[in-house]
């Protein structure tokens, strides 16, 4: 995700620096982006190394103009990205969130600029799809939303507004779709195939709820959901043990190599 927002920000004409603190993160994501631009190159776009120069891999957080946070869907991990970056980056620089789930005020609240914080929803695969989930906390800025929906619009992209609840309108909706597939698998209802072409062709998605899951991340979607089962007080959001079973086992998803399919 942090790679694919690099590259339609870098897309854009600005510049941008990549810092993971996973050894090898930003070089994979680097070499995504490359894939990607060259193919969309192919089809009319800027030529890769253009949008490639814009991007500058660096080990720390540096001074900018806006962050946006795009590291694993854990509480504890974001906030101290977000001390970091409230410490480093000038008192007038938006500090915004990719996260899927995480309440958008918790994260401004270890900040001293809590106006100056905001939701950076995007989805993935971030250089195709249109939607950017623009989610206010509830200190953030009219100035500060008024920006990020600017710049989300000047992306190429979609923005639409939600208030700061678990989950946010997106993953409130789709993460129980997704655990229920998992709880019809378990149940025996169907095999993955015909649940996912089921989904596929009698709804019109591209793709169906399992392989999204293995798209997102089964460890991601595990996360998300006990983000609204806590932040919610309800058990209907509890992830399914299936779900959490492949993801002790180390079936991740794509990302892996192996979810509910083998990659």
């Amino acid at each position: 995700m942090g790679g694919g927002i690099a590259q339609v920000v870098a897309a854009s004409g600005r510049r941008v620096s990549l810092v993971d603190a996973e050894p090898g993160a930003v070089e994979r994501g680097l070499e995504t982006m490359r894939k990607s631009l060259t193919r969309l190159a192919e089809k009319g776009g800027p030529p890769a190394d253009e949008v490639l120069a814009r991007v500058e891999r660096v080990d720390e957080l540096v001074p900018a103009d806006l962050m946006i946070e795009a590291v694993v869907e854990d509480a504890e991990v974001k906030e101290d990205v977000f001390r970091r970056a409230d410490r480093t980056l000038a008192a007038e620089a938006i500090l915004a969130s990719n996260t899927s789930s995480i309440p958008i005020t918790s994260l401004a609240g270890v900040t001293q600029r809590p106006d100056r914080v905001i939701g950076m929803h995007f989805f993935n695969p971030v250089p195709v799809l249109e939607l950017v989930e623009v989610v206010r906390g509830r200190e953030t800025s009219d100035e500060t939303a008024d920006g990020i929906i600017e710049l989300a619009r000047e992306l190429g992209k979609t923005p639409a507004v939600a208030n700061d609840f678990p989950g946010f309108v997106s993953n409130r909706i789709l993460m129980p779709y997704i655990n229920e597939a998992v709880y019809a698998l378990q149940d025996g209802v169907a095999d993955v195939d015909a649940i996912d072409t089921i989904a596929k062709l009698g709804f019109a998605h591209p793709l169906g709820p399992l392989a999204l899951a293995d798209l997102i991340g089964l460890d991601t979607c595990v996360a998300i959901m006990k983000v609204l089962q806590n932040g919610l007080g309800d058990d209907k959001y509890a992830p399914a043990p299936l779900l959490e079973t492949y993801v002790e086992q180390g079936k991740l998803g794509r990302k892996s190599g192996e979810g509910f399919y083998i990659y």
